[in-house]
């Protein structure tokens, strides 16, 4: 017999997205101390909600469960950065490839393109880039490969939150992500894989230098 997974209780669930947003837009900063209490308070639900959403954003990456420390909003640095990045490099740019030999729509990148550019505020528009860089690797074919991507999406998106925080840089990316949709809607999966690669990897470069990453070789994406 086949098990159906339980789905989170809406309490839990609003509780969740909430504090996502908070720590992916800044206001929920990296070593902050998330307090079942005070949360609770703030979002009008007993601590089983939050506790559970917590538990769950600790299996996402995003916090940190310790026994002594309590949880916390997960540190950002060269490491971590390093890690989450290396999987970036070595899977998205494939799956845009496969996406773009397929022949798959990508209009969902186009309109989340477009969400960019008229943002308003920060978090407005670093979900639209989130959504963007979704849209690119989510219909390459191969459904985990996808849901492989999906799992260091926040980490990313946190790791993105830090370094723009620090040296805002939107207009570059906004700039590189109309070069890759371009790209990738003319047909030329290898440039658009590239031009991918070049685009991630610059960013974290330029963020933490001390990550290690790798500049693209002329061959293709590593």
């Amino acid at each position: 017999m086949t098990s159906v997974p339980t789905p989170i209780p809406s309490r839990t669930q609003f509780v969740l997205e909430e504090i996502k947003r908070r720590i992916l837009t800044g206001q929920l900063t990296p070593g902050q101390a998330l307090v079942e209490t005070e949360l609770a308070a703030q979002f009008g639900v007993s601590k089983t909600p939050v506790r559970e959403a917590l538990k769950t954003l600790a299996g996402t990456g995003l916090v940190v469960m310790s026994q002594y420390k309590g949880v916390t909003v997960r540190m950002v640095d060269a490491d971590m950065a390093h890690e989450v990045y290396d999987v970036r490099l070595l899977l998205e740019p494939e799956a845009l490839k496969r996406a773009v030999r397929r022949g798959a729509s990508l209009d969902a990148a186009r309109d989340a393109l477009t969400r960019a550019d008229a943002a308003t505020d920060t978090a407005e528009r670093s979900l639209a880039n989130r959504e963007f860089h979704r849209a690119l690797y989510l219909p390459c074919g191969n459904p985990l490969l996808g849901r492989m991507l999906d799992e260091v999406r926040d980490q990313a998106a946190l790791v993105s939150a830090v370094a723009w925080a620090a040296s805002p840089s939107w207009e570059r990316e906004a700039g590189e992500h109309r070069e890759i949709l371009r790209l990738a809607l003319e047909g030329d999966a290898d440039g658009a894989a590239r031009a991918l690669h070049a685009h991630i990897a610059s960013f974290v470069r330029r963020a933490f230098p001390d990550a290690g990453v790798e500049a693209q070789g002329e061959d293709g994406p590593a």
